[in-house]
């Protein structure tokens, strides 16, 4: 297996990059090699200082990036050199087996519909965040940006992409699916919440468990929570202020340190013929280490095959 890594991507790229990629290697399998994608020589550079091997990695030089600001789509096209764009090169080659990025999240974007492309029958693909549960157990929201506006019809297929990501690489047995809602009612909710919840009601794709409030999305009622991405993610960033809020009062608790975002690393791009992770732009070490082991879970897992197999 091999894992494509842009160390140039993220706000503190390439220190932390470097530093998580190192924290990564020292606990996946001998069998899993990283390959780095940025500027080599700065690598083995910190590699040499810090009594790291570098001969462990492989290396794809490039000292391109597409900055933050940058317009995706004209970044993506305009910046072949790119350490985006070289990534998603050798995921469409076949030269590796997943791409992790904490680069512009647009071009990540871009680059998995226009490159690898989403899989056929996937309207809109998606990405997700964890949902801690007061129980001790985790969910999935989804979506958390990537496509503001909904139809019904592209949320029903978010119940499908997140049952199978919750089932095949976080291990949920028969994930409860539930639409988030401002009530439980079936008519409750604007145009879009009632035709997505007649949809889902009579599905046989997914465990459907009915509407979600706000207040029950950290319960054990659901483990996937579908909604649009401009409410997913207005719901993440809320979590994040609140625990930032907790931490900057120095109070610790078991729960509530669930929601560092550290401990996830970053999300798969579903619905999209390859394995494609995007990860937070503030990205520590930690995170980063995190964000490659969950690339290793996702290819062992073939999610991507398993969500083909669904939409065929």
């Amino acid at each position: 297996m091999k894992i494509g890594f842009d160390i140039l991507g993220g706000d503190f790229a390439p220190k932390n990059c470097l530093e998580g990629l190192v924290l990564a290697s020292k606990e996946l399998p001998k069998d899993v090699k990283l390959v780095l994608i940025g500027d080599s020589e700065v690598a083995k550079a910190y590699f040499s200082k810090n009594g790291v091997d570098p001969d462990q990695f492989e290396y794809v030089h490039t000292t391109e990036v597409i900055e933050m600001g940058e317009h995706p789509t004209k970044a993506f096209s305009q910046k072949p050199n790119s350490s985006i764009f070289l990534g998603f090169k050798l995921l469409k080659e076949k030269k590796i087996d997943a791409f992790a990025s904490s680069g512009n999240t647009g071009a990540m974007l871009v680059g998995s519909m226009f490159t690898v492309k989403a899989i056929p029958g996937v309207i809109r693909p998606c990405i997700t965040s964890i949902l801690p549960k007061e129980n001790g157990g985790f969910g999935l929201l989804l979506d958390i940006g990537t496509n503001a506006d909904c139809k019904p019809d592209v949320l029903y297929q978010f119940g499908i992409l997140g049952s199978i990501c919750a089932k095949e690489v976080y291990k949920i047995k028969n994930p409860k699916v539930g639409l988030l809602n401002i009530g439980e009612e079936p008519e409750k909710g604007n145009l879009v919440a009632q035709a997505t919840y007649a949809l889902m009601k009579e599905s046989k794709d997914f465990n459907f468990v009915g509407n979600i409030e706000g207040r029950e999305v950290f319960s054990d009622k659901a483990d996937v929570v579908v909604c649009e991405g401009f409410v997913g993610n207005i719901l993440l960033k809320t979590a994040e202020a609140f625990y930032d809020v907790i931490k900057s009062r120095n109070r610790s608790d078991e729960y509530f340190d669930k929601f560092n975002y550290e401990l996830y690393g970053g999300t798969p791009v579903l619905g999209v013929n390859a394995n494609v992770l995007i990860g937070h732009g503030i990205s520590s070490a930690l995170a980063f280490k995190n964000m490659l082991l969950l690339a290793k879970d996702v290819v062992d897992a073939k999610l991507n095959d398993k969500i083909e197999q669904i939409f065929q």
